[in-house]
């Protein structure tokens, strides 16, 4: 009718309908794919750097914040609560907390090898170098949910802090770390000011990783985004981010590919995510 009429006014005003519909369908359609009970919770991030000593801590840093501001994009909360600085530079590994609507559901797409193709700045022959760090998700179980822990089972050390932050730090044994003795899984927490504190932390991430423990017991799902995490290093990447010697992000499961890799590492990765979850 607009047309028929020669309504430019109301053509741009349908054009810009249009867009908005189907913003808000793909939204609809992102969350009919987020239906499992733990996908709506908060979750827990950890990223360990892999194969390529301070090639992988420097990368790990840069994914760390890829997703930091990945979460401002979103409107996510994050709380970093471990944090092991690299030996010369970087990270070796970190845990942070993602607070927000569907955070674990829209989260739990990063799980696996993130591969670095780059010119080292750290090599003074300037060649190209190829370096690896997994991200591990895990859901922050709801009050609602019961964990049972026997104390027994655990080992609890106290040590320094060794990250930034406040006079307290390496003065006191704030910080805590807690080993699972059962299932091996070992967590830790130096980012409050008290012990106490760090240990109500360390215990939260504790019962959601014997969580996620269960869920992959009982899921075959989960069992099969696992098999992905086997090895940090080669043929076992989810994604590859290549800047050299030409310049892309490409997923290796749904072959989505982005050309405009400063975009992507500036937490522009919401097609990446929105794809392998409608896959």
């Amino acid at each position: 009718m607009a047309q028929e009429e020669d309504d430019e006014k109301t053509l741009q005003e349908i054009e810009s309908d249009i867009v908005h519909l189907g913003m808000s369908v793909r939204a609809d359609e992102l969350k009919s794919m987020l239906r499992e009970r733990e996908d709506a919770n908060n979750a827990i991030i950890t990223i360990h750097s892999g194969a390529g000593g301070t090639e992988a801590q420097d990368w790990t840093e840069m994914l760390l914040r890829m997703y930091l501001r990945w979460s401002e994009r979103r409107g996510f909360i994050t709380k970093i609560i471990d944090y092991q600085p690299g030996d010369e530079a970087g990270v070796k590994n970190v845990t942070f907390t993602l607070e927000g609507e569907y955070a674990y559901g829209y989260a739990k797409a990063e799980v696996g090898i993130h591969r670095l193709v780059r010119i080292s700045p750290f090599d003074t022959g300037r060649r190209r170098h190829t370096s690896f760090a997994s991200v591990f998700v895990y859901p922050e179980i709801d009050d609602d949910i019961t964990i049972e822990i026997n104390e027994k089972d655990l080992r609890i050390d106290t040590y320094r802090s060794t990250g930034a932050g406040g006079q307290h730090v390496n003065k006191t044994d704030s910080a805590v770390r807690i080993t699972h003795i059962p299932s091996g899984i070992v967590v830790q927490c130096q980012n409050e000011r008290s012990q106490h504190k760090n240990k109500a932390v360390a215990m939260k991430v504790l019962k959601s990783r014997l969580y996620e423990m269960k869920l992959q017991e009982h899921n075959e799902k989960f069992k099969e985004m696992n098999k992905s995490k086997r090895t940090i290093a080669f043929g076992s990447q989810i994604r590859s981010y290549v800047l050299h010697p030409y310049r892309m992000v490409k997923d290796h499961r749904t072959n989505i590919e982005i050309g405009n890799v400063n975009k992507v590492l500036d937490g522009d990765i919401d097609d990446f995510i929105e794809s392998y979850l409608l896959s």
